[in-house]
């Protein structure tokens, strides 16, 4: 992203949200407002020169003096989550504008679900629903109340009764029952969810298996998996200003395969998720699988992320 287009805020609150879950308000330096978003937004969060994440604002959209966001420490990750667990107050960083690929759809009875850090735009969607007077229900699994984000938050809130907590090792903790709560929905339901993969993947299966329409299951992936196929063949890609051919083979991705050669495109979650690599396309037939692109983008086929697509055409040349 240009510098242009972000924005420099600083840490104004940093506590501990729940256990190994960091909580941020970050507000702008000068004290105005930053710029409006809509339940379910993210913000790219640039923590160094080579780590770039992505996190879901958590607040009511109306709170444009602040933006909240909640972060698991994962000891297996890349370095974004422990980078944030470092931040205190006072620090500035620059952010993105928010972006929404997790929008509210404006009708219907809505069921939100999320499980662990999942919470985050489930939150601020449970907080723009109550304040329009929408109907809603809200269902949020987790391990313990410990690891429970925001509980205190929702415990007090004038939306609580439409809210259900899952704590799964609590002895007294309610089982969260996908086929009973997904089962026999309505034209007008809309199913928001939002959580680890494997969390996710349940309720959507779920849910397509119960009959919700695909159009009516939304959801949001934290992050993702470079799709490998046994099927995968190797192609080739052009640069469009050199002329240059490289060739990627069936275990590359394009960004592998371009660096090679000298030739390196900008990355962050190299998973498809941020869009860092976006890269246009002026010739050939991308295979997208990425979750950073709507399904019209992906339609036009005039740009994929190089991180994770790959061809459908023996040749794809780059706008580079």
């Amino acid at each position: 992203m240009s510098a242009e287009l972000t924005i420099k805020v600083r840490v104004a609150a940093a506590s501990d949200e729940a256990e190994d879950i960091r909580r941020l308000e970050l507000v702008s330096l000068d004290g105005s407002l930053l710029p409006a978003f809509s339940a379910g937004s993210h913000i790219d969060v640039y923590l160094s020169e080579k780590i770039i994440r992505q996190y879901s604002l958590c607040n009511a959209p109306s709170e444009r003096t602040q933006y909240v966001i909640a972060v698991l420490r994962d000891p297996q990750g890349r370095g974004g989550s422990a980078a944030v667990h470092e931040l205190k107050v006072g620090d500035e960083i620059l952010i993105s504008a928010p972006r929404n690929l997790f929008e509210l759809r404006p009708e219907g009875n809505s069921l939100l679900v999320a499980g662990g850090i999942g919470i985050t735009p489930i939150l601020s969607m449970a907080q723009s629903l109550a304040a329009e007077g929408r109907p809603f229900s809200m269902h949020y699994a987790t391990r313990t109340r410990k690891r429970t984000a925001f509980l205190e938050k929702i415990r007090t809130s004038a939306f609580a009764p439409s809210v259900s907590h899952y704590w799964s090792q609590e002895q007294d903790g309610q089982k969260l029952e996908l086929d009973h709560l997904l089962r026999s929905p309505k034209p007008d339901d809309h199913l928001y969810v939002c959580g680890p993969r494997h969390f996710m993947d349940a309720v959507i299966k779920t849910a397509t298996e119960s009959g919700w329409p695909e159009g009516n299951i939304h959801y949001e992936f934290f992050a993702g998996e470079v799709m490998r196929l046994d099927s995968d063949e190797a192609f080739s890609v052009q640069i469009a200003s050199s002329g240059q051919s490289i060739s990627v083979g069936p275990e590359q991705t394009v960004v592998e395969a371009l660096a090679a050669v000298g030739i390196e495109i900008p990355t962050s979650c190299e998973q498809g998720i941020c869009g860092t690599c976006l890269t246009g396309i002026l010739r050939g037939e991308p295979e997208h699988r990425d979750m950073f692109l709507t399904a019209e983008e992906q339609a036009c086929n005039d740009k994929f992320l190089p991180c994770c697509s790959r061809s459908k055409s023996r040749i794809l040349v780059l706008d580079l």
